[in-house]
């Protein structure tokens, strides 16, 4: 029998196009198709090798040529273009956290300025938690559309303008609206900047380069009160935010011509498909993308879509609603810490400057936590982020009491080792919620974290004003409450996801390659 005979001998068999077709005839017929003249059956190819042959003639066609993103990156290791990366993320970094804590320190300025009580300070303390909780859904949801560069750049025009603007602000209400905008935009960074992080490296680097982008955060939080200290009596509390409007501007528009976008990214959006080739070839000199190749990306699968009901499939069901209830309450008891520190401390007779340092001390001591976490986090991620949960518990509610105990310099250290653990948790926990998430569902997952958590920023700042008049050393000791819980869901978080990777053997060999 000639080719065509056995092309015939599929067509005529009745029963694969009868609605009334059973799977083993189907399968007969398809081996009579693939029986030869001299009798010999011909091997029947696997799936993935019988879509490069013809469904007619049974001859080979042209093989797609198919770039593997994932091994590509891994072969080349950290080079240059991570660097820049890591340079673009940390100027970024500096002053999302500088824009976070910045109304902090303005804070009891406002109270003097302004002849206002501290207690009417929460509503505008919370308000661009608020901003970010929308934001960071928003612009987790772009990111996810239409790039991870796009989504910072717009964030950080977004924020820098408003955080001018608040410069001029004369009133509690002009406060809060500008904070609540300039929240929007601060929502938006750092889904997309870990997003961008984690989809350019190579796996064993993935969540390094992740907490680097975010760990540099607390230290910019940590700015404004340096700047406090030596600025604002010569210049006033709105030195503040103009420093903190103008330079946010001005990475933008660097930003605009000269940051990359994230590989990942562009691996799966058609659009994007020139620039990725040029940027693969730039990163390992000499080689060269086969013409109409295929990008795939293949230790993930992806979703259908950028749809929030994706973030609870492939075993997530529990896990992602555990994730937001732990990142609500570690950013409720951080945004207490950072934002009613300074007023607690000077209403209990310490000096400003000492309220101050005691604020800078907490973002540098979060930065030193999570470069320290870095050691831990690409083995242990979720137990090392239980454990620093529970080391924060005794720190934390240790506060008030040392404050008005003890000398400035434990007070300093007893908030440094707070931040490190607060701080170092919640970079660890930005870092593994986006290591459960595919990359078309990254920056979004991220963003509905940070989103659904600050819920748990905006409660905080507002417990702090219902209980400003308690002690302030039974104050700090409540305060660590969240922490107790937090490490209880965390370690809870832990075994599930494990579990999650035992039932699925491909992300299980994924996630720890990660």
């Amino acid at each position: 029998m000639d080719r065509s005979g056995s092309t015939t001998a599929a067509r005529r068999s009745p029963s694969c196009g009868s609605r009334t077709a059973t799977r083993s005839t189907c399968r007969r017929a398809r081996t009579r198709s693939m029986t030869s003249s001299t009798g010999r059956r011909t091997r029947s190819r696997p799936r993935s090798e019988r879509s490069r042959f013809s469904a007619e003639e049974g001859w080979p066609m042209a093989e797609t040529p198919v770039v593997q993103v994932s091994h590509l990156l891994d072969e080349r290791g950290i080079s240059g273009f991570h660097i820049q990366l890591i340079v673009w993320s940390v100027l970024i970094a500096l002053f999302d956290g500088y824009d976070i804590a910045a109304i902090a320190l303005a804070a009891p300025h406002l109270v003097a300025d302004w002849h206002v009580e501290r207690s009417a300070l929460g509503p505008v303390l919370a308000a661009s938690n608020i901003g970010v909780l929308f934001g960071s859904m928003i612009f987790g949801w772009i990111g996810d559309r239409y790039g991870r560069k796009t989504a910072l750049i717009e964030s950080l025009l977004l924020f820098g303008i408003l955080t001018w603007l608040a410069a001029h602000a004369t009133s509690l209400q002009q406060m809060f609206w500008l904070r609540l905008v300039a929240g929007l935009g601060i929502g938006g960074v750092i889904p997309n900047m870990i997003a961008i992080n984690i989809e350019s490296a190579p796996r064993r680097s993935r969540a390094t380069l992740g907490l680097i982008a975010t760990g540099l955060v607390p230290l910019g939080g940590a700015l404004p009160g340096f700047v406090s200290a030596a600025l604002v009596p010569q210049y006033g509390w709105q030195i503040l935010f103009l420093i903190g409007g103008i330079v946010p501007v001005a990475i933008a528009v660097c930003a605009f011509f000269w940051m990359p976008e994230s590989i990942k990214y562009m691996s799966i959006h058609e659009a994007q498909r020139g620039k990725l080739t040029r940027l693969l070839e730039r990163l390992a000199p000499g080689y060269r993308v086969p013409e109409g190749a295929r990008f795939v990306i293949e230790d993930e699968r992806q979703s259908p879509g950028s749809n929030p009901k994706y973030l609870f499939d492939d075993g997530l069901a529990l896990i992602t609603p555990l994730l937001w209830l732990l990142f609500a309450l570690n950013l409720m008891g951080y945004f207490f810490l950072l934002l009613w520190t300074p007023t607690l401390l000077t209403a209990a007779k310490l000096p400003p400057a000492t309220a101050a340092l005691t604020s800078a001390s907490l973002q540098v001591g979060g930065t030193v936590g999570t470069l320290a976490l870095i050691a831990w986090i690409n083995r242990r991620q979720f137990l090392a982020v239980a454990i620093l949960l529970l080391i924060a518990v005794p720190v934390v509610g240790s506060i008030g009491y040392i404050g008005l105990n003890a000398s400035q310099a434990m007070l300093l250290v007893a908030s440094f080792l707070a931040g490190a653990c607060v701080l170092g948790v919640q970079s660890g926990i930005n870092v593994c919620g986006a290591l459960v998430y595919p990359t078309s569902l990254r920056a979004l997952g991220s963003g509905w974290e940070l989103g659904i958590g600050r819920l748990g920023s905006i409660v905080g700042p507002l417990v702090g004003a219902l209980f400003v008049r308690m002690p302030v050393d039974r104050l700090y000791l409540w305060s660590a409450a969240p922490f107790l819980l937090g490490a209880v869901i965390c370690y809870t978080v832990h075994r599930l996801n494990q579990e999650r990777m035992r039932s699925r053997p491909w992300l299980g060999q994924m996630q720890a390659a990660r």
